[in-house]
């Protein structure tokens, strides 16, 4: 009796394995043959901004001529700072990334029927006036002269082109943020606490070293090496606080993370990892600065050697992130990338 029942048991497990592993099968055939149809259909014409028609280049010109005529102020004050303040001039770069990203959805943008929309007029009015108002205003901000700019570009593409238009737009619109200076009290009030954390960090790191006594002060690190204080005290000026690597290495980050064809919280990390990447490296910059200020001489602190070591940060700020980028690729395998590698090898050997 007990033998038939474990016999009765036994087969319906054996049978139920055999549906689940014949459903699993299925399944993954389903997935090759879909792989295998998008790998074998035909590819897709070549669109070009060519085709987009007089009219419509002419409606852009138009619209361009009357955007500049408006903003123009505001957009000689914005490259006036680009060219004057290193901490920004990063901004050349952020229109033509814009761009890029606008030219990556080029299929999309040219099959796409415009149809205009008055909620686009709307928003179009209200930030003019918000414009006029901080001009005017003696509270106004330029800051948000310059935000409402952006603004009125993006209602002026929902106005010609609709909803479906702005789909495909609103990143590149929303990404020239990044060109935007930020007022001068606020920056300051951002780069005093990371001035201090970079302070306290290279005093923590430069008393590894043998002979050495660092102690940090605010922005201020004194040194003691081998018994002799060392005059002046190393100062973690506002240009040593990060902010520029920071400013310029997160709209590389954005960038690169919408670039990337990931899972979308692999895209987040990359894009949450570029704060604390960027403050690493500032730590090793003034480390660094610490080191050669002890160890070498203070003139190779100063100048063009200390512009040159903050343009060092850069690389290493992107072999984090690559770093991090290609651990996370390889730890997490997409199951329709082996299942299209499957297929390429199966022809292959065919």
């Amino acid at each position: 009796m007990v033998g038939n029942i474990i016999s009765s048991v036994s087969e319906r497990f054996n049978f139920a394995g055999v549906l689940f592993c014949s459903s699993m099968r299925q399944t993954s055939l389903q997935n090759a043959h879909k792989i295998r149809a998008k790998l074998q259909e035909p590819a897709a014409p070549k669109r070009r901004w060519s085709k987009l028609g007089t009219h419509n280049y002419v409606k852009i010109s138009v619209t361009a001529v009357l955007f500049w005529y408006l903003f123009h102020r505001e957009i000689n004050t914005i490259v006036y700072r680009w060219v004057t303040d290193s901490s920004w001039s990063h901004g050349f770069l952020i229109p033509f990334f814009s761009l890029y990203f606008i030219n990556q959805h080029k299929k999309e943008i040219l099959n796409t029927q415009s149809r205009p929309n008055y909620m686009g007029l709307f928003f179009l009015i209200c930030s003019i006036l918000f414009y006029i108002f901080n001009i005017v205003s003696p509270s106004g901000w330029a800051y948000f002269r310059a935000l409402s700019m952006i603004a009125a570009l993006g209602s002026v593409v929902l106005f010609l082109g609709g909803w479906r238009l702005i789909k495909y737009t609103w990143l590149p619109i929303s990404y020239l943020v990044f060109a935007v200076p930020l007022p001068g009290r606020i920056y300051r009030q951002i780069t005093i606490p990371m001035r201090q954390w970079a302070a306290t960090a290279a005093a923590g790191i430069l008393n590894l070293v043998s002979g050495m006594e660092a102690t940090a002060r605010g922005v201020i690190i004194d040194m003691i090496y081998k018994g002799r204080p060392l005059e002046p005290s190393l100062n973690v000026e506002e240009a040593c606080s990060g902010m520029r690597l920071l400013m310029a290495f997160l709209a590389l980050g954005v960038a690169m993370a919408y670039l990337h064809h990931r899972p979308i919280w692999q895209r987040i990390v990359l894009l949450a990892s570029t704060i604390p990447i960027a403050i690493a490296c500032n730590i090793v910059r003034v480390t660094a600065t610490g080191l050669i200020y002890v160890l070498i001489h203070p003139k190779y602190t100063q100048g063009l050697y200390h512009d040159a070591l903050g343009m060092a940060m850069l690389p290493l700020a992107f072999g984090l992130y690559g770093f991090l980028a290609w651990f996370m690729s390889s730890l997490f395998i997409n199951e329709d990338e082996v299942i299209r590698e499957d297929i390429v090898v199966r022809n292959g050997d065919s």
